[in-house]
């Protein structure tokens, strides 16, 4: 919303003691996700839906490219690179609780550590050539990523260190206003309103 200039309300939802959503959240949609948006009778989850909905819905596509553009390949897969890193994140954790015992929770966690280094591998040398995974211009699929470098680590998530180009290409995020201000609204250190 920032990125556009959209207006919006932001609605905040306390965690319980647990550090668990509370059931008013967890209300506002069957799947009972994160993120969740209202718009009028709309509601949604899913990050990349919320981000191309409202792209296409009030930003004549903007931050978005169409099938007939030749970075739209570039586009879909890094608007998709999340949800390989939140599977190798959470079975990550799972294999460090102890679902998998025995000569298996080796194995899984070698094929988890492989294809993390081969995902973040292959993001570093994207970044080797770009400012931006679809091309010149910063789109929804940055915008999608941008979690897995930056917050995802503060939760036990793979640190970028070791890889430069993204490392530089995390900087330059951070520079942009639009996250800069995003972040001190809603990231990992801001305070909800109070009264």
């Amino acid at each position: 919303m920032e990125e556009l200039g959209l207006p919006y309300e932001l609605k905040w939802y306390s965690r319980g003691k647990d550090r668990l959503a509370p059931p008013a959240y967890l209300e506002l949609h069957p799947a009972a996700t994160a993120p969740v948006i209202e718009d009028g009778d709309k509601v949604l989850t899913e990050s990349a839906v919320i981000l191309e909905y409202i792209c296409h819905r009030y930003a004549g596509g903007r931050l978005t490219v169409g099938p007939r553009d030749p970075n739209y390949t570039d586009y879909l897969y890094w608007m998709h690179f999340n949800n390989n890193v939140l599977g190798m994140f959470f079975a990550q954790n799972a294999l460090k609780a102890g679902s998998a015992a025995g000569p298996d929770a080796e194995r899984y966690t070698r094929l988890v550590k492989r294809r993390q280094d081969k995902y973040y591998g292959y993001l570093d040398q994207t970044l080797s050539d770009r400012p931006y995974l679809a091309g010149p211009e910063l789109t929804c699929a940055d915008i999608m990523v941008t979690f897995a470098l930056t917050e995802l680590p503060l939760f036990g998530g793979r640190p970028i260190e070791g890889l430069k180009n993204v490392a530089a290409y995390v900087d330059r995020i951070r520079e942009r206003p639009a996250h800069a201000k995003a972040m001190t609204i809603a990231g990992p250190n801001a305070k909800p309103p109070t009264g």
